[in-house]
């Protein structure tokens, strides 16, 4: 069972940036990792997900050019980059993986717990 647990959320002032980590550990044979958030009232949105090469990436358009996925193999580990936070990016932060080898995966196979994040105008 693989487990993933987020890290970085916080407190941040709109204009901020935040790092969000999502460490895996496990039987971490993982293809993509992906982040999802959700926003008080609203479904689960799809943000970026990233192969396992650490090349291949796929972005929400909604968030293209303020945020940058990234991971560490050697870590086991992938972040997420925030950069130009607003107020609407208030939301619990969600990182998932998955074994299948396509890209971008069909489904996600696990999940963490979350990290809020909360921007303040």
């Amino acid at each position: 069972q693989v487990k993933l647990v987020e890290s970085g959320g916080g407190l941040v002032q709109a204009g901020g940036s935040l790092r969000l980590s999502c460490a895996a550990s496990g039987p971490t044979l993982i293809y993509t990792m992906g982040w999802f958030r959700r926003a008080p009232g609203q479904d689960r949105e799809f943000l970026a997900a990233i192969g396992r090469d650490t090349v291949t990436t796929d972005y929400a358009d909604s968030i293209k050019g303020r945020f940058t996925i990234s991971r560490s193999n050697a870590m086991n580990t992938a972040y997420l980059q925030i950069n130009s936070l607003k107020p609407e990016d208030t939301a619990i932060y969600y990182c998932a993986s998955s074994r299948n080898l396509g890209f971008p995966p069909p489904s996600y196979a696990y999940w963490g717990q979350g990290t809020q994040v909360t921007v303040s105008s």
